[in-house]
């Protein structure tokens, strides 16, 4: 017999994650929607998916809760509700009013608290709960009855965790899971936890010993000298931190099971004129279509297809793989599953579902491994090394991984689903197979995880077909087919090579910076006239506002604000600020960039960083695990950190080769602006010239202050920096800043004119295109918000140029690969930092090299200005640099 079913819906939280992940939606009377349509969505979903029997939603309440009475920090400093979210909260009650869904709040407790509440109690009745939110506290709530539904990556996915999930994933129990983050605490809800203890070492801590109680029982036996200390100092803030983390399940609150009772009927035509107000169409004509009071069928926004069940075999020994890639002889569509996907030497392939004439394969890869690796890789080379065999993928760049290091090469892909998608719509989250199915497809993917990648894999032959013919009708053929796709096998390539490091220079590193930090806390100490936790905001305002008596430039609920933005203007008050910030500086490169690296070093003695394609709104790059292109360099010890970086080998240097200027470059192309093409054609130094125009001097009167302030105009105008910004960047008053700028644009009136221009034609498009017809949606600027708008404006008129930079290093990469390949030569490509290339040269072909990177940089593409490619060379990262 099934189990009844109660559905319990986290308001706060999804709402927050609605706003934040859709575009901003308003209807004709100017009011905000984007959390509710998503709200509602994310609702109709889990109702069609979960079929409850009962259905709440629990909503926070502005009184203070027991918490706040206890802890008087507890969640300050949080940023306040944007008004645009804010005014959705009451509409979407209503909503759910007329949807006949119970709302659970109540002055004195959080909605977790009521949530916790709800799941025992429907627990204790032999009811399966199933709680959706996107704030992981909840997860303290999973048994083997209660399931834990958290939203991921905006609106788009989402992980079910029970007790046993709980224990696979994280190696702690539900109830552990309320210790770990009275170890480590939690930020968002400003509960301080025990200083020095992180997330991994609250895990294994809480692993080891169980609860908080039975480690501070156990302290003799922590090895950790620093970390001993901590937990003897702060065992009392460890016990409340735990406390203040532990969701209740026995608020005093009347729970009738009648009461919230999943509705079959409810008012439809309150619904509809909601609908109606709110212009959500596409619900509103689903609505009426039908005409009967099943409110499954009513309200769901349903898709003009089901899911089918897609015919499909099982592939798991050799003998089947083998059978199957010997009668293939056309196009495949595929997806791919990993194993240890994050970590290179481990990764490995899982499954690969492949599609071929209407019949989707489960090819069990790990399985047929251990039966017979060799065969397997035989056959691999089989399907994967045939160009002949056209392949379209999703999410092809993890597959040219794992093959490349199994020495198996992808080629014949011809086209890459999430690529597609990123290109026609560059603000998503993320580009999930299955939202991109149900979406574009107007099918439902119903079912377990299994049938759902059939039914997915079955899809993406269709997905091509509308993805194809979009990219088509934006222009951006040459985008995909030149830059975007091949470029997928570039990035693939550069995670596999990796950039080796030199980890007893690393280690060196962080001696020196402990014994910096070390010497700089006692100067802090001696300044300040007693020790204090220099880390702790509350204890830093106390020393600089209380008994220094510096005065206070910003104040919140917390206390005093000690950012960086407020020391810096505090510089020259005491000479206790350099010394903070200073500290702070060195203590951030110390965890993040030599503890940090240290962690991701693999057994090779590379790190081989994860790039990213899909992720920003301009086509630049990224790169995660760890991030190497956001190493500081503007700090000596920050550029310290570039010396790790070294060649594979003895036989070989590193070879750094950067785009000169290409965003100025790219800004006097698009705005066809005369003077800065003379300057680019006649090789002038740009700040200069520009510095000549701006402050009326001849080129050879200019002092290095004012190139140096044009150097600042030049770059900010890209970034349509205004005269506030200006005037904090070059320490001129907001008049000077605003006389600057007035000057650069009479001296170059066609940026000027490019930047009206611009914003025009966003406001009448809604979106912006680069050089090669990149889009970026701009809803921004149809905001009603001076804020919003403005920041739309500035998003408006640097995107073509900063994009169009994108799409010239991204195409330089994708040549200099080609031809180092061409010419069969050993060196390769192993890192991009925006306007720069690193590769790893053998010294019998540096000549050969340079020449090649330099031709294919600078005749990337023909522009109205020359492109200059700098090239060094060094023994480190830090050399050629």
């Amino acid at each position: 017999m099934k189990k009844e079913r109660l559905l319990i819906l986290d308001g706060h939280s999804l709402m927050y994650r609605a706003f934040f992940a859709l575009p901003d939606l308003t209807n004709s009377e100017g009011m905000h929607t984007n959390a509710i349509y998503g709200f509602i969505k994310m609702l109709l979903k889990m109702k069609e998916e979960i079929n409850p029997d009962y259905i709440v939603t629990s909503f926070d309440r502005k009184a203070p809760t027991f918490r706040h009475k206890e802890y008087d920090e507890y969640k300050a400093g949080r940023e306040k509700m944007p008004p645009e979210l804010k005014e959705q909260f009451s509409v979407l009650k209503q909503l759910l009013e007329k949807l006949a869904i119970n709302i659970f709040e109540i002055d004195g407790f959080e909605a977790d608290d009521l949530i916790g509440t709800l799941s025992r109690f429907a627990e204790e009745r032999g009811i399966e709960v199933y709680i959706v939110t996107g704030d992981r506290d909840a997860l303290q709530l999973a048994t083997d009855n209660v399931k834990v539904v958290i939203n991921k990556k905006g609106m788009s996915e989402k992980e079910i965790y029970d007790k046993n999930r709980m224990i696979e994933e994280y190696g702690v129990t539900p109830t552990q899971f309320i210790d770990v983050k009275g170890l480590m605490g939690d930020k968002s809800d400003n509960i301080p936890g025990v200083p020095g203890i992180g997330t991994k070492t609250a895990f294994k801590l809480i692993k080891e010993y169980g609860s908080v109680e039975k480690l501070l029982e156990n302290l003799d036996n922590i090895s950790g000298k620093k970390m001993k200390e901590n937990l003897m100092e702060n065992r009392e803030q460890a016990i409340f931190s735990k406390r203040l983390a532990t969701i209740v399940t026995d608020v005093p609150i009347y729970i009738s099971l009648e009461d919230i009772k999943s509705k079959e009927a409810y008012d439809v035509n309150g619904v509809k004129e909601l609908f109606k107000k709110l212009e959500f169409k596409s619900l509103l004509e689903k609505l009426e279509e039908k005409d009967r009071a099943d409110s499954k069928e009513e309200i769901y926004e349903a898709k003009d297809n089901y899911s089918v069940k897609a015919e499909y075999e099982e592939i798991k020994t050799i003998k089947e793989f083998s059978e199957l890639v010997r009668n293939i002889n056309s196009t495949v569509y595929l997806q791919f599953s990993f194993i240890d996907a994050a970590v290179y030497s481990k990764a490995e392939f899982d499954k690969i579902y492949l599609m071929y004439e209407n019949k989707v394969y489960i090819i069990h890869v790990k399985d047929i491994k251990e039966e017979n690796s060799n065969a397997l890789l035989s056959v691999l080379r089989e399907i994967f090394e045939d160009e002949k065999i056209e392949k379209i993928c999703h999410d092809s760049k993890m597959a040219y991984v794992v093959l490349r290091k199994n020495k198996v090469e992808l080629k014949g892909v011809i086209f890459d689903t999430k690529i597609a998608a990123y290109l026609i719509e560059p603000s998503s989250k993320d580009y999930i197979l299955k939202e991109m199915v149900e979406e574009r497809l107007k099918v439902n993917i119903l079912g377990e995880e299994e049938s759902v990648r059939i039914n997915e894999t079955y899809y993406i032959k269709n997905l091509y077909d509308s993805l194809k013919e979009e990219v088509n009708k934006l222009n951006m053929d040459k985008l995909l087919y030149n830059v975007e796709l091949p470029l997928v096998e570039v990035l693939a390539f550069m995670e596999c090579e990796g950039f080796k490091v030199d980890e007893e220079n690393l280690n060196e590193i962080g001696k020196r910076f402990k014994i910096e930090i070390e010497a700089l806390e006692k100067e802090i100490y001696s300044l300040a006239d007693e020790e204090f936790n220099i880390k702790s905001p509350k204890q830093l305002g106390k020393i600089l506002f209380e008994k220094l008596d510096l005065p206070a430039v910003k104040k919140t609920k917390t206390g005093y604000s000690t950012n960086a933005e407020v020391l810096e203007k505090l510089k020259d008050k005491h000479p206790i600020i350099s010394k903070i910030l200073e500290y702070r500086q060195i203590t951030k490169l110390d965890s993040t960039y030599v503890e940090g690296l240290k962690n991701v070093i693999d057994e090779d003695g590379k790190i081989h960083s994860s790039f990213n394609q899909t992720v920003t709104t301009t086509g630049r790059l990224s790169s995660t695990e760890p991030n190497l292109q956001n190493i500081p360099i503007k700090h000596e010890m920050g550029r310290e950190i570039r010396k790790v970086f070294v060649p594979n080998n003895e036989d070989s240097v590193i070879l750094s080769a950067d785009y000169s200027q290409i965003e100025l470059r790219v800004l006097a192309h698009i705005a066809e602006d005369e003077k800065l093409i003379g300057a680019f054609k006649s090789h002038k130094d740009i700040h200069t010239m520009t510095a000549s125009e701006v402050f009326k001097v001849p080129a050879e009167e200019v002092t290095s202050l004012m190139r140096s302030n044009a150097k600042a105009v030049n770059f900010g105008i890209v970034y349509g920096i205004g005269a506030f910004s200006l005037s904090e960047d070059i320490h001129v008053s907001r008049k000077e800043a605003q006389e600057f700028i007035n000057t650069y644009f009479d001296r170059y009136p066609n940026i000027k004119k490019y930047i009206d221009n611009t914003i025009k034609q966003a406001e009448k498009d809604g979106f912006v295109t680069t050089i090669m017809n990149r889009i970026r949606h701009i809803q921004e600027i149809q905001s009603k918000n001076k804020v919003i708008r403005a920041l739309g404006e500035r998003l408006a008129m640097n995107t073509p140029i900063q994009g169009s930079a994108a799409d010239i290093i991204k195409l330089a990469m994708v040549n200099v690969y080609k031809e180092l390949n061409k010419r069969r030569l050993k060196s390769t490509l192993i890192l991009q930092v925006h306007d720069e290339l690193i590769l790893n040269v053998y010294k019998d072909e540096l000549e050969e090299v340079k020449k090649l990177v330099v031709n294919e940089m600078e005749n990337v593409m023909e522009l109205s200005v020359p492109l200059e490619a700098d090239v060094n060379v060094g023994n480190s990262w830090y050399e050629a640099k």
